[in-house]
């Protein structure tokens, strides 16, 4: 399999010449309407990782993939006609090549005064794991994990005691678009001197870069 990463939480991973999308927010201005989409899966339904027009312009351009999401999301689509399957936590659903599972059920606290969302982390081919908004841990073997590093509802000290807990092979670094250049560097410094106790590697991909795993 092979991971894009993209700005800020989305990435794609391709599988046989087939490709999935993770979370292509509005904060995401790198992914344009890739060919051989057969899935988009969008993990909660704050605006950096749910953009219905992105979703439109993705299906539009492959009229066969569908949205894998929870139905707090696809409720929202309106008169958008997207297809869609709903899933929830404890879920598994495949198309195509990939084999998809679906945890957690909640997005972690940004403050108790604000109103609670659905967040689903999801497995990739029981290999890639990406949490959504949330530290949900998936209580199986993880080979790649996405690693949320910045965010309102996070601190360092959770993203680290995260990836020592889910001591994947390899992490790499999500949910940045709020850091500018030189706040990136601060989770590269931190992160591999407690990742790599777990013999973790911790990578930064680039925007537009890709790891074959």
């Amino acid at each position: 399999m092979k991971i894009t990463k993209y700005e800020h939480a989305c990435f794609t991973v391709e599988h046989e010449g087939k490709l999935l999308i993770v979370d292509p927010g509005a904060f995401t201005t790198s992914l344009t309407a890739p060919e051989n989409v057969v899935a988009v899966v969008v993990t909660h339904e704050h605006s950096d990782h749910f953009d219905v027009a992105a979703l439109g312009a993705i299906i539009a351009h492959n009229p066969d993939a569908i949205i894998v999401a929870h139905s707090d999301i696809t409720r929202q689509f309106g008169d958008a006609t997207l297809p869609y399957h709903s899933v929830a936590a404890g879920d598994a659903y495949d198309v195509a090549s990939f084999h998809l599972e679906f945890f957690g059920g909640s997005h972690a606290t940004i403050h108790p005064a604000m109103p609670a969302v659905s967040n689903l982390g999801v497995m990739i081919n029981d290999k890639v794991f990406y949490p959504g908004d949330s530290f949900v841990l998936p209580n199986k073997p993880v080979d790649t994990l996405a690693l949320p590093v910045a965010a309102p509802w996070l601190k360092i000290s959770e993203a680290i005691d995260y990836v020592m807990a889910v001591k994947p092979r390899l992490a790499f670094p999500t949910h940045d678009a709020v850091l500018s250049d030189i706040g990136k560097s601060m989770p590269d410094r931190m992160i591999p001197s407690f990742s790599e106790q777990e013999g973790t590697t911790y990578k930064r991909l680039s925007t537009l870069a890709s790891i074959e795993i």
